[in-house]
């Protein structure tokens, strides 16, 4: 690499769902270490944080979250039955109401976000406009997040097609890509009952009324004379989990990051939230153990 020319670092956070809350671990870590992006892009969760890293808003984004309790995970629950369980709409409408909206193009760091056609299966790199609406589209995952309209298209979770979206860091012009994959340690890890985290029997109580209560009408419980099944939203989220292992494996052995970051966050469940204190000290511990990487690396580079 020419030594008169700084590389630009880019930084490519993974879809994940509640395990994405590593991703703030992630970022204190590498910046304890002296190392600041250039630029940031997201998939899903990892497009939330980066919008919040890239607006300046992490500060404040971290204290809420610290501060969230299943309760309030709960509240942003407009249930309905066509499109995915939930809307969506409340909780971007807590982020409009707590945080600035700033057009992508006007952000301190240059941001995208991943998102998918739904009719096309086309990938969608969302680069200007509103930073919310662009969350809100890549964050849709299916059967769980109703899609979102935008530019007369159907979009959904880009997890869909591009879950460590290394690919985008590049061609937002990364020379050195560092990208937090929140999938290594989910395959092969025995079902659990993602309908029931540790809360009070209240809470779970809301919770299936809430959730799977809506699967159950399509899907009929299991009589006394058949096998016992993992409840349809564990299904469900754990076919998604196998979906974009092998999609992000597949990327990043045709794309390769330059170092990977691998958080273990496989024991929070789909919706779990709340849980972000674990998530955030799991993100500092992976930055640990990649640090070898990292320092050789910039090393070299520098």
């Amino acid at each position: 690499m020419n030594s008169t020319h700084k590389p630009r670092v880019g930084l490519a956070l993974g879809s994940g769902s509640a395990r994405g809350w590593g991703h703030l671990g992630v970022i204190r870590a590498l910046e304890r270490e002296g190392i600041k992006p250039d630029l940031v892009c997201g998939t899903s969760i990892g497009a939330l944080v980066g919008a919040a890293y890239a607006s300046g808003e992490l500060d404040n984004f971290e204290k809420w979250l610290l501060g969230l309790s299943f309760t309030d995970v709960l509240s942003f629950m407009d249930v309905r039955l066509n499109g995915g369980v939930i809307k969506g709409e409340r909780l971007m409408d807590f982020f409009r109401r707590s945080f600035i909206d700033r057009p992508i193009e006007n952000l301190s760091l240059p941001f995208a976000a991943v998102a998918t056609e739904l009719h096309t299966g086309a990938e969608v790199w969302l680069r200007e406009g509103s930073t919310i609406d662009a969350v809100r589209a890549s964050i849709a995952l299916p059967a769980l997040f109703t899609p979102v309209i935008r530019d007369d298209r159907l979009l959904v979770d880009g997890a869909l097609v591009n879950p460590v979206p290394v690919s985008l860091a590049r061609a937002m012009g990364a020379d050195i890509v560092i990208a937090v994959d929140l999938g290594s340690d989910l395959l092969g890890r025995r079902l659990r009952d993602v309908s029931e985290p540790d809360m009070p029997i209240a809470e779970i109580s809301e919770w299936r009324r809430k959730l799977q209560q809506n699967f159950n009408a399509f899907f009929p419980e299991n009589s006394d004379d058949e096998p016992s099944f993992p409840s349809m939203l564990d299904v469900v989220a754990n076919s998604i989990n196998i979906m974009q292992v092998r999609i992000s494996r597949s990327r990043m052995a045709g794309d390769p990051p330059d170092v990977i970051v691998s958080p273990r966050l496989a024991h929070l469940g789909l919706l779990d939230f709340h849980r972000s204190k674990e998530a955030i000290e799991e993100g500092e511990r992976a930055v640990q153990t990649a640090l070898p990487s990292l320092k050789s690396l910039f090393r070299i580079v520098r």
